[in-house]
């Protein structure tokens, strides 16, 4: 017998490039939507209110307040930030916050976002040997682990790979500053090395329909990717659509440890050349549910990218 949700559902970064996509899926769908935010009157939580989204005042660190902002939700989109050594903590913490609060209140239904090839991090490539960062995939996996061992009646984990929108503002700044200063993307990638893509809107339509049938989708661990690109391909595909010349080139170690986010972005970027999210597509597609190819987002995005 199916269920159908009567309760809000609670969504964790809503102001977020995630869980916006999940605000925006779940709205469509007509379900009542409930968003936690510390300041209900900042600019973002008040676009929140406008869109009828009910936005209410919330802390990880305060049980408390967890505990009102899920009085009488039916479900949860569960999301944290990931780890690295000058935050070791907060994910962790603050999944376990939420995730004990979910429990308290009876939560039927949770949907929580991690990453592709979390829990699975043991058998990397020299991962004994300490060639990757352990936080950010250990306290990755903890967290996927709270949701499975919590006991709640349907849970599904959702496991992005990369972002598609991690190629305009304003998370390009972040991931690939020299789009916009040089009009290349400057990494230590290899050019050979594909990376899996996923639109944020395909991570909300999933939740959303996770949701809308908790019985088909509970237990799953999810791999989320529509398409598989080279960093030169994908300039080469930026570059069409936009007219301006893009390009992609490869860093030596020295040149890539240079870079501001030095050993940790080193290995991040040359994780995707000896291991990589490997997403298999038509499990993905085997879900039936619509997906963003990486041309249709760059050509519904063109006006945003920003090259230098």
């Amino acid at each position: 017998m199916s269920i159908t949700l009567t309760g809000p559902i609670l969504v964790t970064g809503a102001t977020g490039k995630q869980g916006g996509s999940v605000v925006r899926a779940l709205l469509q769908a007509r379900y009542p939507v409930r968003a936690m935010t510390r300041d209900p009157h900042s600019a973002a939580a008040q676009a929140l209110t406008a869109q009828g989204v009910e936005v209410v005042k919330g802390d990880f660190n305060d049980p408390a307040s967890l505990d009102a902002a899920l009085a009488g939700a039916d479900g949860v989109f569960s999301m944290q930030m990931g780890s690295h050594p000058g935050d070791p903590d907060t994910e962790v913490v603050t999944g376990k916050a939420l995730v004990e609060a979910a429990h308290r209140a009876g939560v039927r239904v949770v949907v929580h976002t991690s990453v592709a090839r979390a829990g699975d991090q043991h058998n990397f490539v020299g991962w004994d040997e300490g060639r990757w960062e352990p936080l950010y995939w250990d306290n990755k996996a903890a967290v996927i682990d709270m949701v499975k061992d919590a006991g709640f009646p349907y849970r599904v984990i959702l496991k992005p790979s990369m972002i598609m929108e991690n190629l305009v503002p304003p998370m390009v700044e972040n991931m690939w500053p020299s789009l916009r200063e040089h009009g290349r993307f400057e990494t230590a990638v290899e050019a050979d090395a594909g990376i899996d893509w996923i639109s944020a809107k395909d991570i909300g339509a999933f939740a959303a329909a996770a949701f809308a049938d908790p019985e088909r989708f509970h237990g799953h661990e999810i791999d989320l990717a529509a398409d598989t690109f080279t960093l030169p391909e994908v300039a080469a595909k930026i570059s069409e659509a936009t007219g301006k010349p893009v390009s992609a080139i490869t860093l030596s170690k020295e040149e890539s440890l240079a870079k501001p986010y030095g050993e940790l972005g080193h290995q991040h970027e040359t994780w995707n050349n000896v291991e990589g999210y490997k997403v298999d597509l038509d499990a993905v597609r085997s879900w039936g549910i619509p997906l963003t190819t990486l041309d249709q987002f760059i050509e519904r995005n063109r006006e945003k990218f920003v090259i230098g």
